[in-house]
């Protein structure tokens, strides 16, 4: 079977750091951290007293008032990073064949907020049944889908992948497949996530996963620094536009990059503990070559999942030297959660995003809040530590991996 081509022709994001594509990449490049002390929620008897918010944001510059109250947060952080990716590709809807057009999404949790506020108003009264008839709709994680799908009249394809931090991604492999089997011309993609709530804090402090640096926020989230002490929870959407190549030319769409390639696997090891030898790691990444036709040595720069967590940073890089062997000590690698914290099911869309931007602008983003080195790494690893590096990169790999094992990597190429 001849496998068709696919291309990203639109991104948006709304992140910690910037609440569009460029003023992330901005943001990026320029080391900014999106962590600061809670606003959404007093948040003093919290272990975890900050995280990566998204700030400035006025929903109704995007959302009708009266749609917005239909949504949780987390879909109307979809909503708003769809807008910008399709104004971004330039599409004409009226020469879509919208039964080609499809969207796959993903989130780890969906409609936290949503599920919290009402199960606590239910459990303050008398014990009457009382919900908002909007409850289910605006809590489950395929509504997101849902609504973007209603609001561009696509009707291919409709659902919501949840593998937890590896969600985003997961869609992006699921749309990618479905483009080059001829299934589709066109998907929405990416992910979104809304989990800044005292349920989101609260339970992810029960697992021991949060960063506890309540007196320095902003270099909380630290990656492969020996001192680091846990993941800071972050929000927002990314958004990309695949399109299946010969469509997208005959359009004149402007290309960022093509999709080349994507693995999926599991550690089958522990519902929340990496590998710690990164085998599924491993074989993801190798997936991902091998989909991609590539040997290791096409890769420049490995995105990588890098939360800041005392195991899951050495498992990946055990990982990265297990698949590259010498050619790892060439490559850039660097974890963009050290600016924007973990997004949780959307970290692979901006991430994704961020390793597209580094190929088209030749600037790798870099790894902030590296203080003190860690003989747990190889040090010949260059972890792009503290200021973002110029470098041509024709090669992007990324990586998210998500609790309950589960593993997903994608590779970008430049496009000429």
């Amino acid at each position: 079977m001849n496998l068709k081509r696919v291309v990203v022709t639109g991104i948006g994001a709304l992140t910690p750091i910037g609440n569009t594509a460029d003023e992330f990449w901005t943001g990026l490049i320029n080391g900014v951290s999106g962590a600061a002390p809670i606003t959404r929620f007093d948040a003093s008897l919290f272990k975890t007293q900050f995280a990566c918010e998204v700030k400035n944001l006025d929903i109704e510059q995007f959302i009708d008032r009266k749609e917005a109250r239909k949504m949780d947060p987390f879909t109307q952080y979809a909503m708003i990073s769809v807008e910008e990716a399709m104004n971004d590709a330039g599409f004409d809807l009226e020469k879509i064949n919208k039964s080609r057009a499809g969207v796959i999404w993903g989130s780890g949790i969906g409609g936290l907020k949503t599920f919290q506020d009402e199960v606590t108003y239910f459990a303050s009264g008398d014990g009457t049944p009382r919900f908002n008839p909007f409850f289910i709709p605006k809590m489950i994680a395929d509504i997101s889908a849902g609504f973007i799908s209603i609001k561009y009249g696509f009707r291919g394809p409709n659902f919501v992948t949840v593998s937890a931090c590896a969600s985003a991604t997961n869609a992006l492999i699921d749309a990618f497949n479905y483009i080059r089997l001829g299934k589709a011309d066109i998907f929405i993609s990416g992910g979104s996530e809304a989990a800044v709530t005292e349920a989101g804090i609260g339970g992810f402090n029960a697992m021991k996963a949060l960063s506890q640096r309540n007196d320095s926020p902003e270099t909380a989230s630290r990656p492969f620094d020996k001192d680091r002490d846990g993941f800071v929870l972050g929000e927002g959407a990314g958004a990309l536009i695949l399109e299946e190549y010969e469509h997208a030319k005959a359009r004149g769409a402007k290309i960022y990059a093509e999709l080349v390639g994507g693995g999926m696997s599991a550690d089958a090891y522990h519902i929340t503990a990496p590998h710690p030898e990164g085998l599924g790691a491993s074989t993801v990444m190798e997936q991902a070559l091998e989909d991609a036709g590539l040997e290791p040595e096409a890769i420049d720069y490995i995105n990588v999942h890098g939360t800041s967590t005392p195991l899951g940073d050495v498992g990946e890089t055990k990982a990265i030297g297990k698949v590259f062997g010498e050619h790892a000590h060439k490559l850039n690698i660097s974890s963009t959660k050290s600016m924007t914290g973990h997004l949780l099911g959307a970290a692979g869309a901006i991430e994704a995003i961020a390793s597209i931007l580094a190929i088209r602008n030749g600037i790798v983003p870099p790894t902030i809040n590296h203080f003190t080195d860690d003989e747990s790494f190889d040090p010949e690893l260059n972890l792009t530590f503290n200021t973002a590096q110029k470098r041509e990169i024709n090669y992007a790999l990324s990586n998210t991996f998500g609790f309950g094992g589960h593993n997903c990597s994608v590779i970008f190429k430049k496009y000429n």
